[in-house]
């Protein structure tokens, strides 16, 4: 049954590679480094910070999301270390068959990129649906970030639906945590209304 997963695995990656070409690669390559995304991320921490209020209250959304991606992320290297799977561009059975864009030596179950993203993109969501009708599409970005590694042969398709996975339990846990931490801060809040005031209004 493994070995049927696997080898299932193993097409569905050849096939969904192949639909890559040369003219696109750049494209897949930016879209692959986090820091390129940085935009991106300023402006939904705009959103996150406009609709939350307050610059305590929103710090607390900062070093959840902080920890949520360490914890993730050490997490994933564990998982990585343990089961030790070769990544596409380095597996022999395939390697000189699907276009090897990006070469990386790290171990490929289950893919990082896959689980922090979609970690973080569960906690951003649980905060903005109630502000934005269209909060869901927040989830085009694990979808289109963890897809680039398939299409550079970075990784499997059951890599990433595991980070996937993965990344939904933790980015869960780390919201409820979160909303403790904030209903114990709004509590205290109600108690010393004047404390929640900005300086220029006391």
């Amino acid at each position: 049954m493994l070995e049927k997963l696997i080898q299932l695995d193993r097409n569905l990656l050849v096939f969904l590679n192949s639909l890559g070409s040369e003219q696109f690669d750049p494209f897949w390559l930016f879209i692959t480094k986090q820091l390129h995304l940085t935009p991106f991320f300023i402006v939904i921490l705009y959103l996150v910070h406009k609709k939350t209020g307050g610059w305590k209250h929103f710090l607390i959304i900062v070093v959840t999301i902080a920890l949520l991606i360490t914890v993730t992320d050490q997490f994933t290297n564990l998982v990585k270390n343990s089961v030790q799977r070769l990544r596409p561009c380095n597996e022999p059975a395939i390697n000189s068959i699907i276009r090897i864009v990006k070469s990386s030596s790290s171990f490929s179950f289950f893919s990082g990129h896959a689980a922090n993203s979609m970690a973080s993109t569960v906690v951003v969501f649980m905060i903005l649906k109630k502000h934005y009708k269209y909060a869901f599409l927040l989830f085009l970005f694990p979808l289109i970030f963890a897809y680039s590694r398939i299409y550079l042969g970075l990784h499997y398709p059951l890599d990433i639906l595991t980070g996937y996975t993965v990344g939904a339990v933790f980015g869960y846990v780390f919201y409820n945590l979160y909303r403790k931490v904030s209903l114990k801060y709004f509590s205290e809040i109600l108690q010393n209304p004047t404390d929640s005031q900005p300086i220029a209004n006391r």
